[in-house]
């Protein structure tokens, strides 16, 4: 029987307007197909579940599939917001497709001002060293290294941007957008969005630069687009009095692969990138790394939360493989 839920959630943020002359419009559609798994007796998903922000307005969102339950989770600890679906019994056919309208802006903060005030209380969890982002040992070396002559929160967090974009490289055959696992990283140097993103954020904050993942999906530029493979995940730090800035060294990175630059000749992306990011993405998450999900998966706690996650008779799908997994993104632009 196919499932069509109209999803309302009271927590979204409505936003009149966007505050960004660059705009992308279209709709996004996921879809999920997780019958392929012969004699399974149960499959669950959880999905990650956009809301809107100051630079993204999500509407019209609608979720239809022939699953015997669905319901939208807030993880409490990461503030993490997803779907969640289960199927049980064994089918043949375990369909889910969530389809939303999005208007994205430009998220863009120019003419930064280090004014030398604290960093709030509800921001200092993003100072902490965890096994996904840790801050001690060599890490803290380098951070302490690249910032010597710095003050400010602000300095600092230019500081290790620029270390980042100049000692890291992309890295093509790494994996999706790879793993984020810093100490490696800072040994071969070369990695996907994730893995520069992550190195940025350590530094950060074995700096005192309050830092976070920011977790996204490329929206296309064509008129129509398969999306699939668009999976992104950006920075931002926190400037007290300013707030949340966004950075993406991994997308200085992938430009200067793609355009066969130089570092002087990456300049005006260098510059761009450290403090803003394009209208063609949209985030998903800012979930942090290592979660425990609701209801609890069977595995491991996932290192971050980007990729639809599903698991087959408790046994998690590779997520970094859209073909084997059965899943797609979609793109049409209004």
């Amino acid at each position: 029987m196919k499932k069509r839920i109209c999803v309302l959630v009271l927590f979204l943020l409505f936003v009149p307007g966007l505050s960004s002359a660059k705009e992308r419009q279209g709709v996004v559609t996921f879809k999920i197909n997780l019958g392929s798994q012969a004699g399974s007796k149960s499959a669950r998903l959880w999905l990650p579940y956009p809301l809107s922000d100051e630079y993204q307005r999500i509407e019209d969102l609608t979720i239809e599939g022939n699953h015997d339950m669905a319901s939208i989770y807030r993880e409490p600890e990461s503030g993490a917001v997803y779907l969640f679906a289960e199927w049980r019994g064994n089918r043949g056919s375990r369909m889910l497709e969530m389809r939303f309208r999005v208007k994205a802006g430009e998220r863009v903060v120019r003419n930064l001002t280090d004014k030398g005030a604290p960093v709030p209380d509800d921001v200092k969890k993003y100072l902490k060293s965890n096994r996904w982002i840790p801050t001690d040992g060599r890490i803290r070396e380098i951070a302490d290294r690249i910032t010597k002559d710095k003050t400010g929160i602000l300095d600092k967090a230019r500081a290790i941007y620029d270390w980042v974009v100049e000692n890291t490289y992309r890295d093509p055959a790494v994996r999706g957008c790879g793993l984020g696992i810093v100490e490696q990283m800072l040994v071969r140097r070369g990695g996907k969005c994730v893995d520069i993103s992550s190195v940025y954020i350590a530094l950060a904050r074995a700096a005192g630069v309050p830092a976070r993942e920011v977790f996204g999906i490329r929206l296309g530029k064509k008129a129509e687009q398969d999306i699939t493979g668009g999976y992104h995940c950006w920075a931002e730090f926190f400037l007290p009095g300013t707030g949340w800035i966004p950075v993406d060294p991994a997308d200085v990175r992938k430009l200067m692969l793609e355009e066969g630059l130089d570092l002087n000749e990456a300049e005006r992306y260098r510059e761009y990138y450290f403090g803003g990011v394009d209208e063609f993405r949209i985030v998903l998450g800012r979930s942090g790394r290592g979660l425990n999900l609701l209801p609890l998966q069977e595995s491991a706690p996932l290192n971050y939360f980007m990729y639809p996650y599903a698991e087959i008779d408790g046994k998690r799908l590779d997520y970094f493989d859209p073909k084997g997994f059965s899943y797609s993104v979609g793109f049409k632009a209004l």
